[in-house]
């Protein structure tokens, strides 16, 4: 089936090249590291399928809710290949990880206090999150006024020590883990060279004895001209290497949580002109599909995209607005000067909007679309309409 004859709006997924990228990260983990892990980052694209393939892959499924807890193991992740972060753990699947070996990081205080629910008579591993200052480790990738982190437990207080002495006092949980993730402006290896140093900077103060650093995620990796997998790898394995590290980064497992770097490319979005008017001196443009969909934070001021003429006609036009199906006038995605017209039944592909698109699309005006399979051609969700919203609700 030609993907032109699918029915717009929807996304549409390259699993081989998921594949790839996936295998690219690990490959370069191999290269440098003894142990590793790919942790995938659930809330970048939550989206069922694509968790089945990663687990497929051999990754770990990241989560930061006790709603992505439970959506990893209905996507078949074993509770021991979770790596659970985030403040929005419930008590239940806290314990429930702890018991049943997931990689654990503590992010709140009141998860402390869960340690001493747990079984008495049986020994646990914690890992716990370190607060992150841009400003202060890595300045040159820095928002500066608004690069503060409400994440993770301070260093440059007293929050870290207290956290480390509250876990330290309950006798059947060992610390083993430190979780340093934090995303920068530049997603630059400068950050990532500076961030893996103050970690270690962390470790050796406090005489840390770990068995993992988990250095989060925010790579690039897949676009042209940006830092690539190996780059990453490398220059965190030079790091430990500078920093007299060696015996540290030999017994130390590697875990990293990209999400961006593996999703981004691996999804296209693909709508259909419905509507064409003129107002002045502009023509607007209405597609059935929506910023909302590919922009949710409509942050971007332009997107990757493909325009596939029926016909084109002869002449440009001087502006085209294209537009979204909603009923908000910022429902606007890009505009087009001097090119040739669009009219009804044209169609346009928006590339590269596999992360942070489709787990915030609101069910709002036009629910979720439809997800096919470019390798398989097949529909992997159908549409929701008000028959799946109003499933969920008392009436």
């Amino acid at each position: 089936m030609d993907t032109i004859n699918m029915q717009t709006p929807y996304f549409l997924l390259d699993e081989e090249d998921f594949v790839k990228n996936t295998t690219s990260f690990q490959n370069a983990l191999k290269k440098y590291f003894k142990k590793s892990i790919i942790g995938f980052s659930v809330k970048t694209n939550s989206f069922p399928y694509l968790l089945k393939i990663a687990r497929e892959q051999g990754c770990y499924a990241e989560v930061v809710s006790y709603t992505e807890y439970e959506l990893a193991l209905l996507c078949g992740f074993p509770k021991n290949r979770i790596i659970y972060n985030g403040p929005m753990k419930s008590k239940g699947t806290f314990i429930d990880a702890l018991e049943n070996g997931a990689i654990v990081n503590i992010e709140t205080k009141r998860e402390i206090e869960w340690l001493n629910s747990l079984n008495a008579s049986k020994h646990y591993n914690i890992g716990i999150r370190l607060n992150v200052d841009i400003t202060l480790i890595s300045p040159e990738d820095a928002k500066h006024d608004k690069d503060d982190s409400r994440f993770g437990f301070s260093a440059e207080n007293e929050e870290f020590e207290q956290a480390l002495k509250k876990i330290k006092s309950i006798s059947n949980v060992t610390l083993n883990g430190l979780h340093i993730h934090r995303t920068s402006r530049t997603r630059s290896i400068n950050f990532y060279r500076n961030l893996v140093k103050y970690s270690i900077d962390i470790i050796s103060k406090y005489q840390l004895s770990l068995n993992y650093i988990d250095i989060g995620g925010g790579y690039f990796g897949i676009f042209d001209n940006k830092p690539t997998y190996n780059d990453y790898c490398a220059t965190i394995s030079e790091v430990f290497e500078n920093q007299q590290s060696k015996d540290l980064l030999r017994k130390t497992t590697i875990i990293v949580e990209p999400g961006n770097a593996l999703t981004a490319s691996v999804f296209d979005y693909h709508t259909s002109v419905i509507d064409c008017k003129k107002v002045g001196n502009k023509v607007f443009i209405t597609t059935d599909g929506t910023r909302n969909d590919i922009d949710p934070l409509f942050q971007k001021q332009d997107y990757i995209k493909e325009i596939i003429y029926k016909e084109k006609n002869n002449g440009n036009i001087t502006k085209q607005i294209i537009s979204g199906c909603t009923c908000l006038e910022f429902d606007r995605l890009f505009e087009l000067t001097n090119s040739p017209q669009l009219n009804i039944g044209d169609k346009i592909c928006y590339k590269n909007v596999g992360a942070y698109t489709m787990c915030l699309s609101p069910l709002f005006i036009r629910y979720i679309p439809k997800v096919y399979s470019k390798t398989t051609k097949e529909l992997l969700r159908e549409e929701w309409g008000a028959t799946e919203y109003v499933a969920q609700c008392k009436m």
